[in-house]
This record gives C-alpha cells, sequence and structure tokens, in this order.
C-alpha cells in the first residue's frame, strides 16, 4: 500500500526537483558530476525558456555517497520539502534503494543512469528509467565479444547484486552461443593472481566487473604488464573508461579496453548544442551521463507543464512522454523483468579509448 507524503508545496517562487547525485567517495565522484552538470545545464535551459507555467525550476540536490540508506533517507526530506519529482543517481544499488523508498512516499521518481533491471521488487507507477537496463546493454556487449571470436571469457568480480547481476547476464546469453564465462572471485584473488588465472583457464578476455580505482587499476596494470597475456583482450561494460579519472589513472595501458556508453552515433543538432553547453561548464569533454542527466530534466520539464505539480498526475505521465532528448526521442513502456516505466531504447554503443589517441573513442559495436 502507498503511504501518501506530504503534497507538493507551491510558494509561488518555483518548482522543486530533488536531485540525487554522488558527489563524495565512496561514490563514484566524477559520474556524479556528470551527473549533475546535465542536470543543472536542462533547468537552466527550462528556466530561460519561461520555466514550469512561469514559475522556474528549482534543484534541490542531495549527495547519496554511494550509500543505500543515505539515498533513502534523502528520498525521504526532499519529500517533507514539497518536491515533485526526484531525479538523478549513477549507482544501480543505490538507485534501487531510492526507488523503493519513493514507491513507498508515491513520489515520482526519474532515475537517469542506473541500469540494474530490478530496480524495485514489484511493479510501480512511480518510477521510470532513462538508462537502458543492465540485461539489454550487456547483452550487446557480449554479441560483441562472440562478433570479435571471444568464446573463453574471465570475469573478475566483486561481490555486488549488480556484479552478480552482470555476470548472469552474460553468461545466461553467451552459453547458448558457445560461450564460456569464467567467474574470479576478487574476495580470494589478488590482482596479480588474476593473470595465472587467465593463462590457466586460456581465457581470451578477460572483463573488469570491479570498482575503480582499486581492484581495477591494479588489474589492468598487472595484466598489460604480464607477457603471457600480450593477446588477451581487456573489458569493462559497466564504462569505467568512459571517464578522465580512468585515463588519468592508467594512461596508455588504459586504452583499448571495450565499454558500454548510451550516445548515437552522431548527435542532433540539439545534441550537439547540449554537447556544446555541457563541455564549457564541466571543462571536459561530457561523459554519456552528462547527457542522461540533462534528457531527465528536460522530461520532467514536460510532464510538469502538462500535469502541474500534482504527484500522482505526474507519475500517471509515464507512458504518454514523448519527449525529443539529447540522444533521440524518448518514450516509455514496460519491459519484462523491470518493473518500472522504461525508456526502450536509448542508443547502445561498445566503445574503447584509441590506444594511438587515448583521448579519442573508437565505435566498434553498437545495437
Amino acid at each position: 500500500m502507498v503511504t501518501q507524503a506530504r503534497p507538493p508545496r507551491r510558494d509561488g517562487s518555483s518548482v522543486r526537483i530533488g536531485a540525487l547525485v554522488p558527489l563524495t567517495r565512496p561514490g563514484w565522484v566524477e559520474a556524479g558530476q556528470h551527473v549533475l552538470a546535465g542536470l543543472e545545464l536542462a533547468v537552466r535551459d527550462v528556466n530561460d525558456g519561461g520555466g514550469i507555467a512561469g514559475s522556474p525550476i528549482e534543484l534541490v540536490v542531495r549527495d547519496t555517497a554511494a550509500d543505500p540508506r543515505r539515498a533513502a533517507a534523502a528520498v525521504d526530506e526532499l519529500a517533507h520539502l514539497g518536491v515533485a519529482a526526484v531525479a538523478g543517481e549513477y549507482h544501480s544499488v543505490v538507485a534501487r534503494a531510492a526507488a523503493a523508498r519513493a514507491d513507498a512516499l508515491g513520489l515520482p521518481f526519474l532515475c537517469s543512469s542506473a541500469v540494474l533491471d530490478a530496480l524495485t521488487d514489484q511493479p510501480t507507477d512511480w518510477v521510470a528509467r532513462l538508462a537502458p537496463a543492465q540485461s539489454h546493454g550487456w547483452r550487446i556487449y557480449a554479441d560483441y565479444l562472440l562478433g570479435a571470436g571471444h568464446r573463453r571469457i574471465a570475469v573478475a568480480a566483486e561481490p555486488s547484486v549488480y556484479w552478480a547481476s552482470g555476470a548472469r547476464v552474460l553468461r545466461d546469453h553467451l552459453a547458448p552461443r558457445g560461450g564460456t564465462v569464467i567467474e574470479l572471485d576478487m574476495r580470494a584473488l589478488a590482482p596479480a593472481a588474476v593473470c595465472d588465472e587467465l593463462v590457466a583457464h586460456r581465457a581470451t578476455a578477460l572483463l573488469l566487473l570491479v570498482g575503480h580505482p582499486e581492484p581495477a587499476v591494479s588489474i589492468v596494470t598487472s595484466v598489460r604488464r604480464d607477457q603471457r597475456l600480450a593477446e588477451i583482450v581487456m573489458g569493462a561494460p559497466a564504462g569505467q573508461p568512459e571517464f578522465a579519472e580512468w585515463a588519468g589513472s592508467l594512461g596508455a595501458d588504459g586504452a583499448a579496453i571495450p565499454f558500454l556508453r548510451y550516445l548515437p552515433e552522431r548527435l542532433t543538432p540539439f545534441g550537439a548544442r547540449v554537447e556544446t553547453a555541457l563541455r564549457e561548464r564541466l571543462a571536459a569533454a561530457p561523459s554519456f551521463v552528462a547527457f542522461e542527466g540533462y534528457d531527465t530534466v528536460a522530461v520532467l520539464a514536460e510532464v510538469l507543464r502538462a500535469q502541474g505539480t500534482d504527484r500522482a498526475g505526474v507519475a500517471a505521465s509515464w507512458p504518454s512522454v514523448a519527449v525529443e532528448g539529447t540522444r533521440g526521442r524518448i518514450r516509455f513502456s514496460r519491459t519484462s523483468g523491470s518493473g518500472v516505466w522504461q525508456w526502450t531504447w536509448p542508443p547502445v554503443q561498445v566503445v574503447d579509448r584509441d590506444p594511438a589517441e587515448p583521448g579519442r573513442f573508437r565505435i566498434l559495436h553498437t545495437g
């Protein structure tokens, strides 16, 4: 049963939207900064265009620090402050906690960037998501591996609902197609010992289902230094190499490690304009995560213009959304195994950093 929180308050000056982002460790701070940059830029653009029925959007930001309990508490606080909806979050386990609390409170939550399929334990109308479900994106990644000739694929994994879910998606998709997934438990292996396991299992690819900077940086460094593994391909489907911090930590060693990102091959003129503005705001190339942040506010602004700040009205609008985002037209539908309203689908690419120019990305596969 839904417990209704205090209805949104309007003081005549602004429409409040809550924003959940990881801005301190152990959260991925750079990812949080990119989500927030996208959210803030979109708020600026909406307000420059007249806001919501003449009222500006006010973003009320809370740092989750990758802590599910902190995120749930933030949702409670934001609901009490009278926000019309909550947006954001990057880490899947944190977004899952936020989604559960938003559902319990009857507070609309538009998740920007987390991909875990089961974002809620049961179907809900209060939660929608822009990022693709993990099973969708990671199956595309598995198809890339098969197309590149890989059949013996090792995964170096840490214990986490997110990593376990990813490994399961890979295993279920690869096994019927002749692929084998060899799971290496990073609780029991030092990064250097991973190399011996790869040789023993005759793996041709190693996927990093681990946190950054550690143990990811140490694993990559160990594999790159081992002459027995000169031909092995490393991959990071969760997208760690997207961010400048990865390149800063690993330099040339961080190139040629394919990962998933959610951008089209070519941006529309609208997307290109947003990219330029994001680059100025970040003083760096924007990641796909920044575009997810922008599109989140673009969707919420459209819904709020049509429905006002009534929370039930906002949640009821997910199936009728049709918004031109930075990466394509956004529509929501129900998908098997998700339980939330899902954009089906954002563009998906497998890319890597070019070894000849690590600041440049190469598109290897699209889905």
